[in-house]
C-alpha cells in the first residue's frame, strides 16, 4: 500500500473561499460576522472538486490513501482573533472529514487547529477533542509561527505547549509542525517561509529537550525537514556544542521527515542521511509545486517517482517509507485501514 501522509484540500470548492473573505473583511473591521450556516457546499461539490484533482492523480501516480488536511496557507492564524480561527478551523475540519466520509477508503482526515498570536495553546484543547472524537482525524498540523512570519510565538520545547503535546500523547496522535501564509512581503509564503520553518522547528527541537518529558509524542516535519539533511553536519555539530546527545538519540526516536521533495537528488540526499525509520512517503499534490519539470515531463510533485527511482533503499525499506512508518508513527491511521480491511 502507498499511504501519502501530507495532503491539503488546496482545491475545495470557490464557495468556502469566498465565506472566508467575508470573515476576513469583518476581522479587519468591514461588514458583519459571516454565518457559518451560509456556507453552502454539497456533497457534488466535493465530489467534483477531489475526482478531478487529488484521486485522479492519486490513480495515475500509483498512491492509495491520502492523509487529507485543510488547506495550510489557508490556515493564517494571523488574520482575526481566536474566535475568528476557531470558526475557521471548524469549518475546514468539517468539510475534510466530509472528503474522507465521500471516499473512506481513499481519505483519512487531518485537522487544523484554532491557533491565534499571543494566545494560550491550551485554547486549541476544545476543537482537537472535537477532532479526534467527532471526526476521527488520524493527525494534526500544527503551527510554530501563527504570527505569519513574525515569530513571536513560545519555543515548540516552551511549557505553554505541554497541555497540547499531553493530549496528543493521549490520543496516540502524531502532529505535523506545519506554518501557514506569511505577512511578510519579504517571505513567499511555500518557498522561504514554509523552508526556513521547518528548519526553524528542527533547531528549536534540538535546542532543548521535549522527549525527556513527552518520549512519546511524534512530530512530522514536512517538505524532507527543510535544510536539516542537507546540514545534518551542522545539526550533529551544534548539538555537540550545546552538551546533546548525537541527534538519533536525542531527537529521532520522535522526529520525522517526509518526501515533500521535488528531485530525484532530494530525495537521494534525504533517503542517504536520514534513516529510513524517519522517512515517511508524502507528496502535498496540488500545493506548492503544480507544474511538469520540462526536464523529466512528469510533475515536481509526483514523488513516488523518486522514491522508487533511488539507490538508497532496498525493496523492503522503500515498503516502509511507502506504509510501514506510516502506520507506525499514526496508530490512528493503521486502527482505520484495519477496519476497512486495508
Amino acid at each position: 500500500m502507498i499511504i501519502d501522509i501530507h495532503g491539503h484540500y488546496t482545491t475545495a470548492p470557490a464557495q468556502l473561499g469566498a465565506w472566508r473573505d467575508l470573515q476576513i473583511a469583518y476581522a479587519e473591521g468591514a461588514g458583519e460576522a459571516p454565518d457559518p450556516a451560509a456556507l453552502r457546499i454539497s456533497d457534488d461539490d466535493i465530489r467534483e472538486t477531489i475526482e478531478a484533482n487529488q484521486l485522479r492523480l492519486m490513480d495515475d501516480r500509483g498512491s492509495d490513501v491520502t492523509v487529507f488536511s485543510p488547506r495550510a496557507s489557508f490556515m493564517a492564524h494571523h488574520l482575526g482573533d481566536l474566535a475568528v480561527s476557531e470558526t475557521w478551523a471548524r469549518i475546514c475540519n468539517d468539510l475534510v472529514a466530509r472528503v474522507s466520509q465521500l471516499f473512506p477508503d481513499r481519505f483519512l482526515p487531518g485537522a487544523m487547529l484554532p491557533q491565534s498570536p499571543g494566545v494560550d495553546p491550551k485554547t486549541t484543547l476544545a476543537e482537537l477533542d472535537r477532532a479526534v472524537n467527532d471526526l476521527g482525524v488520524v493527525t494534526v498540523n500544527i503551527n510554530p509561527d501563527p504570527s505569519g512570519g513574525l515569530w513571536t510565538a513560545p519555543l515548540l520545547t516552551d511549557k505553554s505547549w505541554y497541555p497540547l503535546y499531553e493530549k496528543l500523547v493521549e490520543y496516540e496522535l502524531p502532529a505535523m509542525i506545519h506554518v501557514s501564509t506569511s505577512c511578510k512581503p519579504q517571505f513567499h509564503t511555500t518557498g522561504d517561509h514554509y523552508l526556513g520553518a521547518d528548519t526553524t522547528a528542527f533547531m528549536q527541537l534540538l535546542k532543548g529537550d521535549l522527549f525527556r518529558d513527552f518520549p512519546d509524542l511524534k512530530l512530522v516535519i514536512p517538505h524532507g525537514g527543510g535544510a536539516v539533511p542537507y546540514h545534518w553536519g551542522r545539526f550533529r555539530g551544534l548539538a555537540m556544542a550545546l552538551g546533546k546527545p548525537e541527534l538519533e538519540e536525542h531527537l529521532l526516536g520522535n522526529v520525522y521527515f517526509d518526501t515533500c521533495v521535488y528531485h530525484q537528488p532530494g530525495i537521494d540526499l534525504l533517503t542517504g542521511v536520514i534513516p529510513t525509520e524517519n522517512i515517511l512517503f508524502a507528496s502535498e499534490m496540488i500545493g506548492a509545486v503544480r507544474d511538469v519539470d520540462p526536464r523529466t515531463g512528469h510533475y515536481f510533485d509526483d514523488t513516488k517517482r523518486y522514491v522508487d527511482a533511488t539507490g538508497n533503499l532496498t525493496d523492503e525499506r522503500r515498503g516502509q517509507v511507502f506504509e510501514g512508518n506510516a502506520r507506525r508513527v499514526y496508530p490512528r491511521l493503521d486502527h482505520a485501514l484495519r477496519a476497512r480491511g486495508l
